[in-house]
C-alpha cells in the first residue's frame, strides 16, 4: 500500500517547511546562547569545584582558666567553648543539644555567671575564669545543688540536667534565700523535654536552706 506524504507549500513533508525548521534550529541556537549568559549558568559555572587550596587561620594558642587549673591548647578560631570543653579538654559534663543558645544545656560559668557555652567562641573567653559541671564538687563532696537534685530526683534523661544544675547553683551563689519566683526566672532559658521542673524548683529551695545552714 503506497503511503501518501502531504507535502507543504515549502517542500517539507508532514507539514512542516523547511522553513519553519530552519527557524525552528536558529531559536534553540539563540536561546542557548542567552541561557549560557545568564546569571544562573554563570553562577553553575563559578560553583564548579576548583584544585585552588583552601586558604584559612590556623589555630591559634590559648590559656584557658578551668575550674581552678590552667589549660594551655591550640584553638581553631571557629570553635565554641562548648566544642572545646567536650572535645580537647574531655570535659564531656557540658553537654550541647539545640548548638544555638535556645535550650541553654551547654550553660557553664564565666567568673560566676550563667551562659550559653555553644554561643561563645572559646578564643574569647580570654582570662576569664570557667566553671564547668565538672568543677562544682569539691573532690568526692557533691555541690549541695548536685546532691538535692538527686534526693528530689530532678534528673529524667539527665542530658539538661548539667545546664540546669549550674544555672540552679549560680542563682543561689547570688541570691542565697530564693523564692520559687526567683528559680522560675533562673531556669526560664531552660528546656526540659522530661518535663522536671517542679522538681527542679524543689531541689533548688532544699540546696538554698543547706547552703545557708
Amino acid at each position: 500500500m503506497e503511503r501518501s506524504i502531504k507535502h507543504s507549500n515549502d517542500g517539507g513533508e508532514a507539514g512542516v517547511s523547511r522553513r519553519s525548521f530552519l527557524g525552528g534550529v536558529s531559536a534553540v541556537a539563540v536561546g542557548s546562547a542567552i541561557c549560557e549568559n545568564t546569571p544562573v549558568a554563570q553562577n553553575a559555572a563559578a560553583a564548579e569545584p576548583s584544585n585552588a587550596p583552601v586558604i584559612g587561620p590556623d589555630a591559634v594558642p590559648a590559656t584557658l582558666r578551668i575550674n581552678g587549673a590552667l589549660r594551655r591548647l591550640l584553638v581553631p578560631l571557629q570553635m565554641t567553648l562548648a566544642e572545646v570543653l567536650r572535645g580537647p579538654l574531655g570535659l564531656t559534663g557540658t553537654k550541647i543539644a539545640c548548638n544555638r543558645g535556645a535550650c541553654s544545656a551547654c550553660t557553664v560559668w564565666l567568673d560566676g555567671a550563667p551562659v550559653a557555652s555553644c554561643m561563645i567562641l572559646a578564643v574569647d573567653v580570654g582570662d576569664r575564669s570557667i566553671t564547668t559541671i565538672e568543677g562544682l564538687a569539691d573532690g568526692d563532696r557533691l555541690h549541695p545543688m548536685q546532691a538535692a537534685f538527686i534526693e528530689h530526683d530532678a534528673m529524667q534523661c539527665g542530658f539538661c540536667t548539667p545546664g540546669l544544675v549550674m544555672s540552679c547553683a549560680a542563682l543561689i551563689e547570688r541570691n542565697p534565700d530564693p523564692s520559687p519566683e526567683d528559680v522560675k526566672t533562673a531556669i526560664s532559658g531552660h528546656l526540659c523535654r522530661c518535663g522536671t521542673y517542679q522538681n527542679v524548683i524543689a531541689a533548688t529551695m532544699a540546696a538554698a536552706k543547706v547552703r545557708k545552714g
